[in-house]
């Protein structure tokens, strides 16, 4: 469905998803090999659900992608995704099919004449001529989910049948579900959380999976909620920014008359889980019904298929931990007055091995340290696809003890009570002056202090230079802004946002550059781009409204540029 209001929805029964997926099948077996793989692009609705269940039925293996979109870098990255998969066939609806057929053509992808699922009631594949073409295994390639390139180059994932089937039962036993219950949300099916954290668990598990719209939930929050009451939801999930856009966004009168008492589970992941937004969404709409344990904070990952840290039935677990311990390393409650930051519990294992280690060494640290979260067990992926080289390095890691292989997440974190704690991203994080400190830190003070940024987006990261003494390593800022302040407005700002850094996390800004909306890059699920944003910085391809910057950094980066162009 689209709309929770709108009378166009769509809906299959699950003997009708069944015969749309064998017709499917049957028209891909005349045009494919086995473990061939499928581009599957689709506007929201029903007609993914049926693609994807019929990929599998064909035994082939399903690519679930995004639409193109209409920014260079996302046509770009879907290309690339097309290139390194190797795709044979791209299958897309009539809404989705002429951009996808304007975005392989200009891509120069003319080997891939995008299909719409529709020719198969148009050719009258008959679902009952559907045989397996392969016999069943466990370890067989079901779908590549191409990870979403927070931190580089997108990466197809191997997913196996095996892991789909343990991470979807994870899903169901961590949230306590049941056969009765209906999944929904807004999520895109070509995201792991939608798919395998929504869709499959409710088609397989459950009483079935509504899809809303994301535009639709973006533009009006609201009807997420509505769309929860009017189909009897009782689970859904969302990236952090998705509460908070509600938290922001809904008001009085859309709350009055809503019933979110039968939401049992409401998880909250795919990026960083604010504490303010969890106790936030969970007293701004208990009014309607929604339980303090409905909110779920979870850990997990491509890699690992999705699931590997969560548990339902309990509200948040929010720590005050001490601050100048964090920036050693060290996860520890903080004492009475002391300064502390408050982090949410990402629960225990849900079925996975869950270690903290030295990323250096391998050496696994006791509760209570933070490293690098290394995860083994059947939900782990079998690698990246064509990727030999990132396979071995990400999911072949061997701790000191000689145990493993264990997946590298390439996430901090350290366990507290049982529960983890993320912290942070081992290529994002900054170290200055010895200490550690996570930049989506900074960037949640500054927009708690500054109005200005509000609900927008930012990136913080460090630079080295030479300013002729030595060499140095200095913090830089993005930050969007809209453009209506003015410049004089701006100029108080970034020297503002300065201060409040240099107050709040005691070290210096040598630049702050304040972009558009939309100037951010972010990953599909909403994950800053910090390593993008800081190449686009040193190549000075970014636009600001107002750049405020050291001149001696100035100095430095273009003399760089300059030796660069000879």
């Amino acid at each position: 469905m689209r709309d929770p209001q709108a009378r166009d929805h769509e809906s299959l029964t699950f003997a009708e998803l069944d015969a749309r997926a064998r017709g499917i099948a049957v028209w891909l077996a005349g045009r494919t090999e086995p473990g061939d793989r499928v581009l599957l692009l689709y506007s929201p609705g029903v007609e993914f659900t049926a693609a994807f269940f019929g990929c599998l039925y064909a035994g082939l293996i399903a690519v679930p992608g995004p639409l193109p979109g209409r920014y260079r870098h996302e046509r770009r990255r879907l290309a690339r995704i097309a290139r390194d998969a190797r795709a044979t066939v791209v299958l897309s609806d009539r809404r989705g099919l002429p951009e996808v057929g304007k975005w392989a053509a200009d891509e120069g992808l003319t080997h891939l004449v995008p299909h719409s699922t529709d020719e198969t009631d148009e050719t009258d594949d008959d679902p009952g001529a559907w045989r397996p073409r392969v016999p069943g295994d466990p370890d067989a390639l079901a779908l590549l989910q191409y990870t979403s390139g927070s931190t580089g180059s997108p990466k197809g994932v191997m997913v196996r049948h095996r892991n789909l089937l343990d991470n979807v039962d994870a899903v169901v036993r961590s949230l306590r579900l049941r056969p009765g219950h209906r999944l929904g949300g807004w999520i895109p099916l070509y995201h792991d959380m939608g798919l395998i954290g929504l869709m499959l668990p409710g088609v397989l598990r459950c009483d079935g999976y509504v899809q809303m719209d994301p535009m639709t939930f973006l533009r009006r929050p609201h009807q997420w909620l509505q769309m929860m009451d009017a189909y009897d939801v009782n689970g859904t999930a969302s990236p952090d920014f998705g509460y908070e856009l509600c938290l922001r966004r809904v008001t009085d009168d859309q709350l009055a008359g809503l019933d979110l008492s039968r939401v049992r589970a409401a998880v909250d992941g795919s990026e960083p889980v604010r504490a303010d937004t969890v106790t936030g969404f969970a007293a701004r709409f208990a009014a309607a019904g929604f339980r303090p344990d409905a909110i779920v904070p979870m850990y997990g990952l491509a890699e690992s298929t999705l699931l590997a840290t969560g548990i339902g039935g309990r509200p948040p677990f929010v720590a005050g931990v001490d601050t100048a311990a964090l920036e050693g390393n060290v996860l520890r409650r903080a004492a009475p007055g002391a300064p502390a930051r408050n982090l949410v519990g990402c629960g225990p294992s849900a079925g996975q091995s869950v270690r903290v280690v030295d990323p250096d060494s391998g050496q696994e640290l006791p509760a209570g340290r933070i490293g690098e979260i290394w995860l083994s067990g059947p939900s782990v992926a079998a690698g990246y696809w064509a990727n030999s080289e990132a396979t071995k390095a990400a999911f072949g890691a061997t701790g000191a003890d000689g145990q493993g292989p264990f997946l590298r997440t390439g996430d901090l974190g350290g366990l507290l009570d049982g529960d983890l704690f993320v912290t942070g991203r081992r290529k994002d994080v900054l170290i200055l002056h010895g200490r550690t400190i996570h930049p989506q830190d900074i960037e949640a003070e500054l927009r708690a202090q500054h109005g200005e940024l509000g609900s927008l987006h930012g990136a913080v990261f460090t630079v080295g230079w030479d300013d002729g003494t030595g060499s140095r390593e200095s913090v830089v800022v993005l930050h969007e802004i809209r453009g209506h302040w003015g410049t004089e407005r701006m100029t108080e700002l970034a020297a503002a946002m300065k201060l409040t850094v240099a107050r709040e996390f005691g070290v210096p800004v040598a630049a702050v550059l304040l972009l558009r909306p939309g100037g951010i890059r972010r990953t599909t699920s909403g994950k800053v781009e910090r390593s993008a944003m800081r190449s686009r910085y040193l190549e000075r391809a970014l636009e600001p409204l107002l750049t405020s910057e050291d001149p001696h950094l100035t100095a430095a980066l273009d003399a760089r540029a300059r030796q660069e162009e000879r």
